[in-house]
């Protein structure tokens, strides 16, 4: 599984700046892998060049069949090929590949859980928030047993602001699975600035101490976003 960065950085930009929480706070589910350079070249791959000694080239032209000889990618394929776009910033790219392959799927029996998951880490990506919380939602729904789901709703929440449903949800993903260490360190930061919130809210109430509370917090959350 990708881990990605933890809440305290964009929850720190939340409280201090005002400025929303990233979709870098998701994480990835497990089963999207890295490219393996030698595997069959399939569809997804372009067409390599011809190189070399302009005859051989030219005979080799001549040779080439008409009609495109590559493979057709498996699932896991199209699943590593987008987890790869993804994951270096492609995210419309990834994008028209999810929509095509659910296009190619559609009428098949069962659910491709890996893609209905990425399809949502896309849309996020793309700040299409309300979308992609319409599909984790949805997974949630179908898969509560998966963390991951639980986890990056909780994420696309803080970014809204709404503290309290991703303080939910990430309780959801630690129920799902107690041992999710992604789950339970952005739940400590999520109270961190849940934290930070009530101690201004009481300095701009007069009560004594408050700002200097509030200021301590502040300092945790910095110190955790610059490790």
């Amino acid at each position: 599984m990708t881990i990605k960065p933890r809440f305290c950085v964009a929850l720190l930009a939340l409280a201090v700046a005002g400025a929303p929480v990233g979709t870098a706070l998701a994480q990835s589910m497990a089963g999207g892998g890295g490219t393996n350079p030698n595997a069959t070249r399939t569809t997804l791959d372009p067409i390599p060049p011809e190189g070399g000694w302009d005859g051989l080239a030219k005979l080799l032209e001549a040779a080439k069949p008409s009609v495109d000889t590559r493979l057709a990618p498996s699932p896991s394929q199209v699943t590593t090929r987008i987890e790869m776009l993804l994951n270096r910033g492609d995210v419309n790219e990834a994008l028209a590949l999810i929509e095509k392959r659910e296009e190619e799927v559609k009428n098949q029996r069962g659910t491709d859980v890996q893609l209905m998951f990425q399809h949502a880490r896309a849309l996020a990506a793309l700040n299409r928030t309300s979308e992609a919380i319409d599909i984790y939602t949805d997974m949630t729904t179908r898969f509560p047993e998966l963390p991951e789901p639980w986890n990056n709703l909780a994420a696309l929440y803080a970014s809204r602001g709404e503290l309290e449903k991703a303080q939910d949800a990430l309780q959801m993903a630690l129920r799902a699975d107690p041992g999710y260490a992604a789950a339970r360190a952005n739940l400590g930061d999520l109270q961190l600035l849940q934290a930070l919130q009530t101690y201004k809210k009481a300095a701009r109430d007069g009560v004594p101490g408050m700002q200097d509370k509030a200021r301590e917090v502040e300092t945790m959350l910095k110190d955790k976003q610059g490790k």
